[in-house]
């Protein structure tokens, strides 16, 4: 893993990610709210709960959908490469069982998601393992039962809602960074409204926080 800490300061510096050389690192650029955009070394671009900020440029390889609420399904901001894979809860959930996925070398697994205010029968996380790096969206949602099995895996970046509002707050985020323990947390989900509350982030307790402004981009 590379220089984690990496801000970059504008998605106008981001890779390309529209060729196949495995020389270029893996990106993740953080559009706000809960949007982010992933390109792996071989220039797999991923989106995942597509709603806001810049960065929609890229054609798509892969679309995840955390669950259908307006601010994380926003599929026709994107434009689909030829065998684009779409997968939203409806997938992720088919056969009342949390299912996994091998795209183009790339595993996707669904996970618990759920609160006062998402079902857990239509709502996911995902963990995303990519160039050896795992990365675990949480989607919409606050501490779950399984987070618990997550420790032991070792995951590289975990990125938690704390808005207070309609997930957990930042003080349960605490919690479930503790839990969960990767080796990054990223505060997202951070203020209906806005792409990003650096105020909310910063209130996130954990010493492995990551706080990424919305808009920039880090080397994974």
């Amino acid at each position: 893993m590379k220089n984690p800490g990496l801000i970059l300061s504008s998605v106008l510096f981001a890779m390309p990610g529209t060729g196949g050389s495995s020389n270029q690192p893996t990106m993740l650029l953080y559009q706000g709210h809960a949007s982010f955009r992933l390109v792996s070394k071989d220039g797999t671009v991923i989106y995942i709960d597509p709603y806001t900020g810049e960065g929609y440029n890229l054609p798509a390889d892969i679309i995840l959908i955390t669950h259908q609420h307006g601010d994380h399904n926003q599929i026709n901001l994107i434009t689909q490469k030829s065998g684009c894979v779409v997968i939203t809860n409806k997938e992720a959930l088919e056969g009342g069982t949390h299912n996994t996925f091998d795209i183009r070398g790339i595993k996707i697994e669904a996970v618990e998601a759920s609160n006062a205010n998402h079902n857990p029968n239509a709502c996911v996380g995902y963990i995303i393992t990519v160039d050896g790096i795992s990365l675990y969206h949480a989607g919409d949602t606050s501490k779950t039962g399984q987070m618990s099995s997550f420790a032991v895996r070792n995951l590289d970046y975990a990125l938690l809602p704390c808005d207070g509002i309609y997930n957990m707050n930042t003080e349960s985020a605490s919690e479930c960074a503790e839990i969960i323990k990767a080796k990054h947390t990223i505060p997202i989900h951070t203020k209906p409204g806005v792409l990003f509350d650096r105020e909310t982030a910063e209130r996130v307790n954990t010493p492995n926080r990551l706080i990424i402004e919305a808009g920039s981009e880090i080397e994974l």
